[in-house]
Parts: C-alpha cells; sequence; structure tokens
C-alpha cells in the first residue's frame, strides 16, 4: 500500500514555501513552523518545540546537532531523568501506583520526549544531499531507509539520526554465537540484539522427522538461519513487511542458507502443515505508536492469537509449534499468564514442555530505569505446543 504523500508549509524569504514531508513515525506535519539558524537560543527552541512549532533549520548542521542534544538534556529533566548542574527535577515525576501504571507512564513520558525531539527539522535535496554547512554524507543511509530519491523534503533531524544509526548496525552487523556469524538488521527490522531467545531456538531438540519448518514473521531471518543451521532441509519463512523480507533475503544470501530457506509474503501462515512451526511475535500488548515498533507492540496481542489460533491447522501429525515469548507483560499488568493458557488450550494445543532464560540485556540490571521491577523479573520462554 503506498502511503500519502503529505506536503509541510511555512512562511520564509518573504514568501509561502512547501516542500514533501517525511516521517517514518508517521508523525503529521507541524502546523507552525519557524525559521531557525546558529543565533537560535537552545530555551528558546524548547519552549516552541513543547509548545509544537517546529524549527527548520538554516545553520551549520553540526550546530543543530548540539542543539539537538540540547533540546534533549531539557526534555529529560522535565522527566525527571537528570538536569542542567546534576540536580533533579524541582517537579518530581508522578510515583506510578502499579506496574501497569508504571508502563503507560513510561510510553506517554516516551511520546511526548519523541514529540517534541522530532520538531529540529532539517531540508534535504531530491538526491538526499543536506544542503547545510558541514552537513554528512548521508545518501546511502538514506537509501536504505527510503528508496530511490525523488524530490527534495523536509524531515526531522532526529529521524535522520535515526536512518544514520540503523545503517551503522546494518553495515557491522550483530554477532549470533548460534550461527557463528553476524546478522545485518535494516531499517524498521527488529534487530536480535536479545540473544538469549536466538540460543533458545538453537538449544531445543528439534521435533523428530524436522526436515521442514515454518518460521512465522520471519525478520531478519535469524531464526530461519539458526534452523538451517541445524540441519532442517527446508524452511518456510513469512513476514507481511517488504523491509523484513528484503532483509532476510539478504542475510540468508549472505550466510549461503537462501537455497534451504523460501521466503514469502504472507500474514502468518503459509500454505500447508510442518513438523515444526516457530513464531516469536512481539511480545509487549500494546499500541505501536509508529509503523516502526509493531516488531515491539502487539496490539490487542493480534499476532500471538493468530499464532495459536491457527497453528494445530499447520502442525503435522505430531508436530511441535515453539512459541518464544517474554513474560514481561505478566509483570506489567497486560497479560497474565492464565489467559495465555486459556488462549492456548481454547485453540485446540497442549503445553508439551517449556525452555526458560533469564534475559542478560543492560535493562534487566539497571536499577534506574523506570520499569526495572519488571525488567529485573522478566524469563524469556519457548513453549512447545501440541495438537491436543
Amino acid at each position: 500500500m503506498t502511503a500519502t504523500i503529505q506536503h509541510i508549509h511555512w512562511h520564509e524569504n518573504g514568501a509561502e514555501q512547501t516542500a514533501r514531508w517525511r516521517s517514518e513515525a508517521g508523525m503529521p506535519p507541524p502546523k507552525r513552523v519557524v525559521i531557525a539558524d546558529d543565533r537560535t537560543n537552545a530555551d528558546v527552541a524548547y519552549r516552541l518545540a513543547c509548545e509544537g512549532t517546529a524549527l527548520l533549520w538554516r545553520g551549520d548542521f553540526q550546530n543543530a546537532r548540539q542543539l539537538l542534544q540540547a533540546l534533549a538534556r531539557r526534555a529529560d529533566h522535565k522527566h525527571g531523568k537528570g538536569s542542567k548542574g546534576g540536580k533533579k527535577s524541582a517537579k518530581a515525576p508522578k510515583t506510578p501506583a502499579t506496574p501497569t501504571e508504571a508502563f503507560h507512564l513510561h510510553r506517554q513520558a516516551q511520546s511526548q520526549r519523541a514529540r517534541t525531539l522530532a520538531m529540529l527539522l532539517i531540508p534535504f535535496d531530491a538526491d538526499y544531499s543536506i544542503p547545510l554547512r558541514r552537513a554528512p554524507d548521508v545518501k546511502l543511509a538514506c537509501n536504505e531507509a527510503y528508496g530511490r530519491g525523488e524530490e527534495p523534503f523536509i524531515a526531522s533531524l532526529r529521524e535522520l539520526l535515526g536512518l544514520i544509526g540503523a545503517h551503522e548496525w546494518r553495515r557491522t552487523g550483530v554477532e549470533i554465537p548460534a550461527l557463528g556469524a553476524r546478522i545485518h538488521p535494516h531499517y524498521g527490522v527488529f534487530s536480535p540484539v536479545r540473544g538469549e531467545y536466538v540460543q533458545l531456538v538453537a538449544d531445543t531438540p528439534l521435533p523428530k522427522g524436522a526436515s521442514l519448518a515454518f518460521d512465522i514473521g520471519v525478520g531478519t531471518g535469524v531464526l530461519s538461519a539458526v534452523l538451517a543451521k541445524r540441519g532442517v532441509a527446508r524452511v518456510v519463512a513469512t513476514d507481511q513487511d517488504r523491509r523484513a523480507l528484503s532483509c532476510a533475503r539478504e542475510n540468508l544470501a549472505r550466510l549461503e542458507l537462501d537455497q534451504q530457506v523460501e521466503l514469502v509474503e504472507t500474514d502468518l501462515f503459509p500454505e500447508g502443515r510442518a513438523p515444526l512451526v516457530v513464531c516469536n511475535p512481539p511480545w509487549v500488548p500494546a499500541r505501536p505508536s509508529s509503523a516502526i515498533e509493531y516488531a515491539v507492540y502487539d496490539p490487542d496481542s493480534r499476532m500471538l492469537r493468530g499464532f495459536l489460533d491457527g497453528l494445530a491447522a499447520h502442525l503435522s501429525p505430531g508436530g511441535e509449534g515453539w512459541l518464544i515469548l517474554s513474560d514481561l507483560a505478566e509483570h506489567l499488568g497486560l497479560r497474565p499468564r492464565q489467559q495465555l493458557l486459556d488462549w492456548i488450550a481454547a485453540a485446540g494445543l497442549k503445553v508439551l514442555g517449556r525452555h526458560d532464560v533469564k534475559p542478560v540485556h543492560p535493562r534487566a540490571s539497571d536499577a534506574s530505569d523506570p520499569l526495572h521491577a519488571a525488567r529485573s523479573a522478566e524469563v524469556t520462554s519457548l513453549w512447545r505446543l501440541g495438537a491436543a
């Protein structure tokens, strides 16, 4: 589906100006835009940004980056993460009564911070060059995220820095011990930095006769690659996101596993049955604030329930479905364990076994994280499911 092209309007040099608007986060073009440059004061810029007024930058690019950092410090100070001079914010943030409230307050603060920082805008020419002093060459990063350039546009500096970061992830890759190789995530495709779930798939004994497997929601292709490396002769991997399919295709070709893995663009299951069906759905049942967040948030547990409800019809007799799922949602009060067990039973499935592992990512031990209590208790599980 082609996204609707939006435009941003502003007044400059005594005339009304317009340009194409780009936002991968799906933010609408700001209605109020002022021109900013090297003389712009950070406090003034922050006040305007908080009011929803965007600042279109016409100064030195590196000074724009410094201004964005200054805005971020002010935003963090407002939400109690720190402040100028190292003191706490005078107005302490609301103390949440429950883990669920903590989660929603954290998401609200993240969203507000993102909207504020997205108000610093920069111009792009049609070939992705930036007509500002000391601007870097970002053509490759933009091509990877946006595709071929067609016309000049305006985007937020924060989004551009995200594109540059994604380009570096794609270039250097993520080391996957289970593969003895690197996986290179594309922009907008969830990176397999949480290695414990990959290791669960690498260590769990394969069902007997598992010469065929389905990988539901292929993403970067990391789980398909692990299954193929383990000796599964043929893997059929699905995704409805073309960025993910392109990413998986490139990774599997680099690993010389593309002849073992067939990629199919579809929602959830391919045709037929398999002795092994694997799915690592988004772990948190909440509404994404942008298209990119669909890899993390599963509104109303749509993908999880879709996998469970369709699994029995796609398992060969005696086959297993492997559901890789964190219990973070349970610790946040978003989805109780009993609800998951009820969904499994209602889908005509039974639990054959479960393998658990504690996460080792930095947030699990970061006491300053607003969700630390939930993250420190989190367990990632591989649920082995079979037809009841």
